[in-house]
């Protein structure tokens, strides 16, 4: 991948549900390296602006947000065999990440910024970016990561890791890939990159 013109390179990191993407950020945070989360701006969206609540509600055909907030529990099994809600909803949300983050790296000083999306190739995030860092992890780590963070089930799981890319699929499509198992020291393999993007700056 190449620069888009921007004054600053603009890298996504992603990952399957528990392997490690928060983790791999804070370490680049430590370095100077400023992060923008799509899944927390999707969060505050989804839950402050007041047109996209109004809009989720006409699509789920059903008020998501009868406790003051959105019932995220109840918006996943609704989403889960509907393609269709899971498109409209993401094309009321993906666009206006879109602009915050472009908005948000534009003011930003660093040589390059990051941004932190799940499914920054089934989004489209990817588009936005110069170049990609994806995290793996053998599976039965990831479960038990997420099992233990969100106390979910096993299976409730497993359905999260069938809706996502597959880890081999990402890998083939990114410039980096960090194993993050609890036999891989993932600090010496983030140092790389940044020297690598560093260089790569430099040419």
């Amino acid at each position: 991948m190449k620069n888009n013109g921007n004054k600053n390179l603009r890298v996504g990191v992603t990952g399957g549900i528990g392997s490690g993407k928060t983790s791999v950020c804070r370490v680049f945070t430590v370095l100077g390296i400023p992060v923008f989360s799509a899944d927390n701006a999707a969060r505050e969206i989804m839950d402050a602006n007041p047109e996209i609540i109004r809009s989720i509600n006409s699509l789920a055909e059903t008020d998501l947000y009868l406790s003051g907030s959105l019932d995220r529990e109840k918006l996943a099994s609704l989403i889960f065999n509907n393609k269709l809600l899971l498109g409209g909803i993401n094309s009321l949300v993906h666009p206006v990440i879109f602009d915050q983050f472009r908005t948000w790296a534009d003011k930003q000083t660093r040589p390059y910024v990051i941004i932190e999306a799940a499914i920054l190739f089934e989004s489209g995030f990817s588009e936005l970016v110069d170049k990609v860092v994806t995290v793996v992890a053998p599976l039965e780590e990831r479960v038990a990561r997420v099992i233990k963070r969100n106390k979910l089930s096993r299976n409730k799981v497993m359905e999260r890791v069938r809706n996502q890319m597959d880890d081999e699929s990402r890998s083939k499509l990114s410039d980096y890939v960090i194993n993050n198992s609890e036999n891989d020291m993932i600090v010496p393999a983030i140092l790389e990159i940044h020297k690598d993007i560093l260089e790569y700056l430099k040419a």
